[in-house]
């Protein structure tokens, strides 16, 4: 039996990136997959990549930053697949790079509502339809900059503080009530939010590795489907990074 079989799945930012091969992987270790990003035609594609090999999935498009769109992405999970089991709060942007003197409000407002509210909103809404489908697994999309600072990237690196934070505070609050929430901190990952950077910035960013290289989506999906399955069963409220040695320096 493969390990997620008979499992649904809402996945979100699922439309490239980490959220992407985190949405191949679980349907390929059978769950039902609800692919949602706020781009539709590469929230489709994931779900075409997904039928391809035999997989169940729909696209629900959303903008993660405002409440009542987490409500219809698990209204129409639960209507189209009877529950959900498994979720991975995953969307998220870079935001504005600019010293806090110098920070845009409307900014920080903009990274602060999609990467960390939107953990939260999302939490709201599903963590009852876990409780109902008779418990299930999170796992929040934190960062490497989740546990140290970096220049130029307040929000961001607020917001990934408070994600973890967001997640020690669900785990502990559900832990006797079969939900389990966990974290992971990924490093640098070769995505398309990195394709800002010039070649001379690259070679920067993969020299800050001890490892001498950026990771793999598909490294970091391995990582959250041992979190979201029954392998890591007495796992809640932890961290884990993946990031290639950078926060042991």
């Amino acid at each position: 039996m493969r390990i997620l079989e008979n499992k649904v799945a809402l996945i979100t930012g699922a439309g490239s990136g980490i959220g992407k091969a985190i949405a191949i992987l679980y349907a390929s270790e059978g769950a039902r997959i609800v692919v949602s990003d706020i781009d539709e035609p590469r929230g489709m594609e994931t779900v075409q990549r997904i039928k391809a090999f035999g997989g169940d999935s729909i696209f629900v498009k959303a903008d993660t930053s405002l409440p009542h769109e987490h409500k219809k992405m698990v209204d129409r999970t639960v209507h189209q697949f009877g529950g959900l089991h498994v979720v991975v709060n995953n969307s998220g942007i870079g935001g504005p790079l600019n010293t806090v003197g110098d920070y845009p409000i409307d900014g920080w407002d903009k990274v602060i509502s999609t990467n960390l509210s939107g953990i939260f909103y999302g939490m709201h809404f599903q963590i009852p339809a876990l409780i109902a489908s008779g418990g299930g697994s999170i796992v929040n999309m934190a960062s490497i900059l989740g546990k140290v600072g970096t220049k130029g990237s307040a929000a961001y690196v607020a917001a990934k503080h408070g994600v973890i934070g967001l997640t020690e505070a669900a785990a502990l609050e559900y832990a006797d009530k079969g939900v389990r929430v966990n974290s992971v901190g990924p490093g640098y990952i070769l995505t398309p939010m990195l394709n800002i950077l010039d070649k001379g910035t690259m070679d920067k960013v993969k020299g800050m590795h001890p490892m001498g290289r950026l990771g793999k989506p598909e490294e970091v999906a391995e990582l959250s489907l041992w979190l979201n399955c029954d392998k890591s069963s007495f796992v809640t409220g932890s961290y884990y990074n993946i990031d290639g040695g950078y926060l042991a320096q």
